[in-house]
């Protein structure tokens, strides 16, 4: 999971709870891509509405929050996207390999940050551990029948649970490889919560297209600089865990 805190600015505040928002996004939003009702690889684009209920934050704050996320699945491949008004970031992972690449567009800077599966693997054991609670509810969600499940995070000591609808139809577990919260999850996330100290926030999928994805969008594009999240907490002035 990317953090950045950006210091030296008159915005800071907004900006630090705008990117907290973002890092959110980049780690759960990761998707297989096996239809198993046609028995052949998904490739198509998922698009998720997100919502802020019970939000703490003005009206100018939320604005500067994304309200839309698409993923575009190819294979093993999956880009997520997403803008606010500070700029994009977009996030391409292959869960054959257990690999990511962070794009971020920042203020008009660009830069990719590639993180290996070691890396992956050590950045989530230090995250609360997560346990499951499985239900025979289901709803329909785009098309798609979907099952329920209760996700309870212990922070220590401080539980926080999460209703989760998922479709096994579009994908395993492998889906969410890269998040300790929903990695055991059996399916892709196609509604669910989340809510922490500084905000809540809702997704749910809106839409689901079969459709041609080109290969050349889970590449780095030539206008990107790649660093590292050392590179980038220096440049900025601030701290990125």
């Amino acid at each position: 999971m990317i953090k950045f805190v950006i210091s030296s600015n008159k915005h800071s505040t907004i900006m630090k709870k705008t990117l907290f928002v973002i890092s959110i996004l980049a780690s759960i939003l990761l998707f297989s891509s096996h239809d198993l009702r046609a028995g052949k690889p998904f490739e198509g684009v998922i698009t998720y509405k997100i919502s802020y209920p019970d939000s703490k934050f003005t009206e100018s704050q939320l604005a500067m929050f994304p309200k839309i996320v698409t993923v575009m699945i190819k294979g093993t491949k999956a880009k997520t996207e997403y803008q606010t008004n500070m700029g994009s970031q977009t996030e391409i992972s292959d869960y054959a390999e257990k690999t990511k690449i962070a794009l971020i567009n920042m203020m008009g800077q660009k830069f990719a940050i590639k993180q290996s599966g070691e890396e992956i693997e050590k950045e989530n054991a230090k995250e609360p551990k997560a346990t499951i609670e499985l239900s025979g509810e289901t709803k329909v969600i785009s098309g798609y029948t979907c099952k329920k499940a209760t996700v309870t995070q212990n922070d220590d000591g401080v539980k926080t649970s999460f209703d989760v609808f998922y479709s096994s139809e579009l994908g395993s577990k492998l889906a969410n490889f890269d998040n300790p919260v929903y990695k055991d999850i059996d399916g892709v996330l196609m509604e669910f919560s989340m809510k922490t100290p500084q905000i809540s926030m809702k997704f749910t999928a809106s839409s689901v297209e079969k459709k041609g994805i080109a290969a050349k969008e889970f590449e780095i594009p030539a206008d990107y600089t790649l660093t590292t999240k050392e590179e980038l907490r220096s440049k900025f002035g601030g701290g990125m865990e």
